[in-house]
């Protein structure tokens, strides 16, 4: 047995785990297992406490995307992608002048939100409580109230004044540790237990949402889930196999980058500046041509085709980087310039059960509370995910009415090549995700790291400043962003072989992204063992076990 070399140990779990950027929604998780429900169970009543105690991340009026491992199965993938309305169109938008997708204050650029429908698709697959007890937590905590988080205050100065903002913040921006109750949210979460979908999208809250959108939406916009079922992508790196949900997702990335930097020979040791060289071009190669390949209709196979991996791993090369043209700009799409990964938009939670059902989950408004609009008086924000749509005509990923966008969520699970479930991995970070979880992976999987000590690694991203939300990949001057802890060498081994490099501060939760992991450990055929780890740049994470 080895020690952690994290500041902290993973937990261990004999029965279940559950893992939270928040200890309220890990508690709730672990609390639906003690009852005697499934992983699915404990997964959805996390993710609704999350929806209520960090509004900035996530909430009923954003997306969903998850993994899920069945035992003695394959993977399934669950996308709760919201459509745009049918009432937007592209040729509109460009009339009145606009290049991109507005970011905030129009409904235009939200779809109909689909978390919702994942919530209870879930459920409905693989959940044995009753929707009562699981919401139970959740509206709890909305109805009595629960302390504000140091960056849920921090986040409210974004939107005090926002109309309908008011439940949230009655008397201006929060203090830390401020009580806050949110009675609007809890009576729509009453409604789903009581009328599933029903209560929701033909309840006071989708009222309210076709109220604002003013024609952008329809009543048969409501009638379909948006939650679908589907196969996952799956490729095999580091002699495991990499799961991971679909397009319109850039799932894909994670996994094309990962045997990207296997095939360039990635070492054990994360402290080798080579190490850090090969993960940031390992990711260029993979994604420099995302703006083009990704949207509702693309074919994760293809992106994942080994010509295709061939030509991208071409670029690498262990001595240089690789000839600044990750950069292009389409014409007509450049953005403004705004972050993608300091607004602070995803959460990402891990929940398994005694019987060795997993889920990885991953929840969002896109950017902060999302458009800065409320769904009437319920309290609910909405997401802005139609950002990653594009308003080139003909473009693959143009908006269109009941089109999905391209997304940045990017849940995934590690199987064995037997088939066993070893880690459930995900992350927030917008444009940023594939390149965490790559570093994570090559942590565990190549240097052999537990939990803790991978997700306490430094971490080093890339950014472009001039780039717009979820626009990484066109924008120029390409940055690489490094933690202060990280090791020394890093710096001027990447500086020499040609990399623009900037430090940020120590477990940076705005820059870098927080993720969740919990890996399986097996004894024999009839002992199970759970390792997990919160991410200590999520201040009020945790992991709860069994």
């Amino acid at each position: 047995m080895t020690l952690s070399l994290a500041p902290f140990g993973p937990r261990i779990g004999l029965r279940g785990m559950v893992n939270a950027a928040d200890q309220l929604a890990s508690i709730a998780g672990i609390g639906a297992l003690a009852q005697g429900g499934t992983a699915a169970d404990a997964a959805v009543a996390a993710a609704a406490v999350m929806a209520v105690t960090n509004p900035h991340l996530c909430g009923m009026g954003g997306d969903l995307l998850a993994m899920v491992c069945v035992p003695g199965a394959d993977p399934l993938a669950l996308l709760a992608i919201g459509r745009a309305g049918s009432g937007v169109d592209a040729a509109d938008l460009r009339a009145e002048g606009l290049s991109v997708m507005a970011v905030r204050g129009d409904a235009r650029s939200v779809p109909v939100p689909a978390a919702v429908d994942g919530w209870l698709a879930l459920h409905d697959r693989f959940g044995r409580l009753p929707l009562e007890a699981v919401f139970g937590p959740a509206i709890e905590l909305a109805d009595e109230g629960f302390a504000a988080s140091i960056l849920l205050a921090l986040a409210s100065h974004l939107i005090f004044e926002v109309p309908g903002a008011s439940e949230l913040c009655p008397h201006g921006p929060l203090q830390p540790q401020e009580r806050v109750r949110l009675p609007g949210v809890a009576r729509t979460l009453r409604a789903i237990a009581l009328e599933g979908r029903e209560g929701f999208y033909n309840g006071e809250f989708g009222r309210a949402l076709m109220a604002l959108g003013k024609g952008i939406f329809t009543t048969d916009d409501f009638k379909r889930s948006m939650a679908d079922w589907c196969d996952p992508l799956r490729l095999r790196v580091w002699e495991h196999d990499l799961w991971t949900v679909p397009p319109p997702s850039q799932g894909y990335l994670t996994l094309a980058s990962s045997w990207i930097a296997e095939h360039a020979g990635i070492g054990r040791d994360p402290s080798d500046p080579v190490w850090a060289h090969l993960i940031i071009e390992a990711s260029r190669a993979a994604g420099h041509d995302r703006p083009s390949v990704l949207h509702d209709d693309a074919d994760g196979e293809t992106l994942l085709a080994e010509r295709r991996l061939l030509n991208a791993a071409a670029r690498v090369r262990p001595d240089r980087a690789a000839p600044p043209d990750v950069g292009h700009t389409p014409a007509g799409d450049s953005g403004p310039s705004i972050r993608r990964i300091g607004d602070g938009d995803t959460t990402h939670l891990c929940a398994i059960d005694a019987d060795g059902l997993g889920i990885s989950l991953t929840q969002s408004n896109a950017l902060d509370f999302g458009s800065h609009l409320v769904a009437g008086t319920t309290g609910i924000f909405l997401h802005n995910r139609g950002l990653g749509f594009s308003l080139v005509a003909n473009h693959p990923a143009e908006l269109a009415p009941r089109c999905r966008p391209p997304h940045t969520l990017s849940p995934m699970l590690v199987t064995s090549p037997a088939g066993s479930l070893t880690h459930l991995v995900g992350a927030m970070g917008g444009d940023a995700q594939p390149q965490v979880l790559l570093q994570l992976l090559a942590r565990m999987l190549r240097g052999g790291q537990d939990p803790a000590t991978a997700v306490a690694g430094a971490r080093l991203v890339l950014d472009a400043p001039a780039a717009g939300p979820f626009r990484l990949w066109w924008g120029e001057k390409l940055t690489v962003r490094v933690e202060s802890h990280a090791p020394s060498e890093w710096n001027d081994g990447l500086i020499s072989r040609g990399h623009h490099v900037q430090s940020i501060s120590a477990f940076d939760p705005v820059m870098v992204g927080c993720s969740q992991i919990i890996s399986v450990a097996r004894e024999d055929a009839e002992t199970r063992c759970y390792e997990g780890a919160a991410d200590p740049r999520s201040p009020e994470g945790g992991t709860a076990s069994r």
